[in-house]
């Protein structure tokens, strides 16, 4: 379950990235509170999580993936651009991810 929990993490995690770019520095109000909503839905599974988890490796899955993850979103959606630097990055975050699972924290 400690699994299931720290995804809905990061899916609202990654919400709130996007949520707070359309925030436009929470001068417009429905995408501030949007934002402020999913930080806590975030924050709160998080919590759950790190019931299981060593709260280093939970945090760090939890902003790792949430990273990658806009980053892809913000390439596939919003018109970034990819370039071999960020993939470079995107797959040291998640060998660091793998080798975090691996040493059995979790």
């Amino acid at each position: 379950m400690n699994w299931i929990y720290l995804s809905v993490a990061v899916a609202f995690e990654i919400a709130v990235a996007i949520f707070a770019g359309k925030a436009q520095g929470f001068s417009r109000l429905g995408w501030t509170i949007a934002t402020l909503i999913s930080g806590a839905i975030a924050t709160y599974f998080l919590s759950l999580a790190l019931l299981s988890f060593d709260v280093g490796v939970g945090y760090a899955i939890w902003t790792s993936v949430a990273g990658v993850g806009i980053v892809v979103l913000g390439a596939l959606f919003f018109g970034q651009r990819l370039s071999m630097s960020k993939f470079a990055g995107i797959a040291l975050v998640i060998g660091g991810v793998v080798g975090l699972r691996l040493s059995g924290a979790a």
